[in-house]
């Protein structure tokens, strides 16, 4: 067997995986991060697309930008700020009220600092993967967890079958590693057996998720009755919210470039109708021409767009936490943590604040080991 002295596997690469992993890195422990998509970022990806001419659009297409509280939180963001990788959005938000067709409840000046990545929201996973001590395998799915009990290891084995090492801790940041719905996307079984881990399966299947579509739009030009530069919706039983990813610090002013999300109600009808698998084109092309007519009908005078697509985000939205006080869940005697948002609190900063617990928990006993 390969030496696994002080050595820890991530499951994912989304910012809770990868906070969790730069964080035992800096404490000396060596992390093998595993990411079945072909880069960082999870729902803090960003989107890259090319159009017919040749030119390249952007799209921050999951979290569009994030707060924070947390003084753990403040002293990364300060850091990544120093980077480079982070800056402030200096923008004020607003309601759109589809019934009167009016912005209601403008934000106040300076009320809430809202922080996004430079030059995309994907920059602060993408450094903190590339961080010495983080040995970073993207495009390799995880397909099964095995607990050796006279190794007091993890074998870890990829959705082809292949052995991906050896590890003494384990961290996995993703739902669906716990979940059927791992069942019902790859096809394959659960990747981790449930019945050594009563307690975590239970909690894990007990988080309601919010789906979502995401429209990204590109025009020629600004949209000039649209003052506000992110806004919800009221009234709407299709769009909940809309930012225009341009105006963002760093990013190209070459073209207007929006991304919208649907409602969660919206996105459940959708997939009760076509499935949890990955949408077809045709599906997508559809959900994209709804989305679209719902945002021309609050008479803003929105023109066609030159750029149009759809993105699903099945289960990236979790609606409650399951974690508490803990802020995550943690089998000592086996070195497990599960992190993520779904953890404390789902949004940006909950992720952190987990995967900064877990790698937490990790250092405390593999020190003694």
């Amino acid at each position: 067997m390969t030496s696994v002295a002080a050595k820890v596997a991530v499951i994912g690469s989304g910012i809770s995986g990868a906070v969790c992993a730069s964080t035992l890195a800096k404490n000396g422990i060596s992390v093998t991060l595993f990411e079945s998509a072909r880069g960082p970022g999870g729902r803090m990806s960003q989107r890259r697309e090319m159009t017919e001419d040749g030119k390249e659009l952007c799209f921050d297409h999951g979290a569009p930008y994030f707060s924070a509280s947390n003084p753990d939180v403040l002293r990364l963001i300060c850091e990544w700020q120093s980077k480079g990788l982070v800056a402030e959005w200096k923008e004020k938000f607003a309601a759109f009220d589809c019934a009167s067709k009016q912005f209601l409840e403008i934000e106040e000046e300076g009320l809430d600092k809202k922080y996004v990545g430079v030059p995309g929201m994907n920059s602060i996973c993408k450094s903190l993967c590339q961080e010495p001590g983080v040995q970073s395998r993207f495009g390799v799915g995880v397909g099964r967890l095995e607990w050796l009990d006279n190794e007091d290891s993890w074998k870890l084995i990829g959705l082809n079958g292949e052995s991906l090492g050896y590890f003494k801790g384990l961290v996995t940041s993703d739902k669906s590693t716990f979940s059927p719905r791992f069942t019902n996307v790859t096809g394959k079984p659960v990747p981790i057996d449930m019945g050594k881990f009563p307690e975590i399966p239970l909690k894990m299947t007990e988080i309601p998720v919010n789906p979502c579509f995401a429209l990204m739009l590109a025009f020629e030009e600004p949209l000039p009755e649209i003052p506000i530069r992110g806004f919800s919706f009221k009234s709407s039983k299709v769009l909940h919210r809309a930012f225009c990813d341009s105006s963002k610090p760093g990013r190209s002013r070459n073209s207007e470039c929006w991304v919208l999300h649907s409602t969660a109600e919206y996105a459940q009808e959708v997939i009760a109708r076509t499935g949890l698998q990955k949408p077809t084109n045709a599906t997508l092309t559809k959900v994209a021409e709804e989305l679209f007519q719902e945002f021309q009908s609050t008479k803003l005078s929105i023109p066609q767009a030159f750029f149009k697509k759809a993105h699903r985000w099945g289960s990236a939205f979790p609606a409650t936490s399951i974690a508490g006080d803990e802020k995550c869940l943690w089998d000592a005697k086996k070195r497990l943590a599960v992190c993520g948002d779904f953890c404390v609190s789902p949004n940006v900063e909950g992720a952190i604040i987990s995967g900064l617990t877990a790698a937490a928990k990790c250092c405390e006993v593999l020190c003694r080991l």
